[in-house]
């Protein structure tokens, strides 16, 4: 007899663990964490819309070559420019456009990425 209400104990135990009221485990969220923002390039100093420069010029160029920064440009003319275009490509790229009117003519420096890409006179 002993061993009949032994072996009901254990199946009822073993049945009280399988009730119909126990409730499954919470969903594992497999999703990944949020990704933070990826910070801006730093391209150094760079031109305002006002056509101020946003840090210290360097002062390493001596012409206006392609590869010049739009700063080094500001000081190589010794003038503010007449106006400045700031925007940016679809590919995430800064893209400047500066126009400096001289005497009888007008001079368009296009900038990519704070690096002088082409001059249209």
């Amino acid at each position: 007899m002993r061993r009949t209400v032994i072996g009901i104990a254990l199946v009822s135990v073993a049945l009280a663990g399988c009730s119909s009221t126990d409730r499954a485990a919470p969903p594992v969220n497999l999703a990944s964490p949020p990704k933070a923002a990826p910070s801006p390039p730093n391209w150094g100093p760079v031109l305002a819309q006002d056509g101020t420069c946003t840090g210290a010029v360097p002062a390493t160029a001596t012409e206006i070559a392609p590869g010049l920064g739009e700063c080094e440009l500001v000081r190589l003319k010794g003038k503010p420019p007449t106006d400045v275009l700031v925007g940016e490509s679809g590919r995430g790229q800064r893209e400047v456009q500066v126009l400096y009117t001289e005497p009888g003519a007008k001079e368009l420096y296009f900038f990519i990425n704070n690096r002088l890409d082409r001059i249209v006179k």
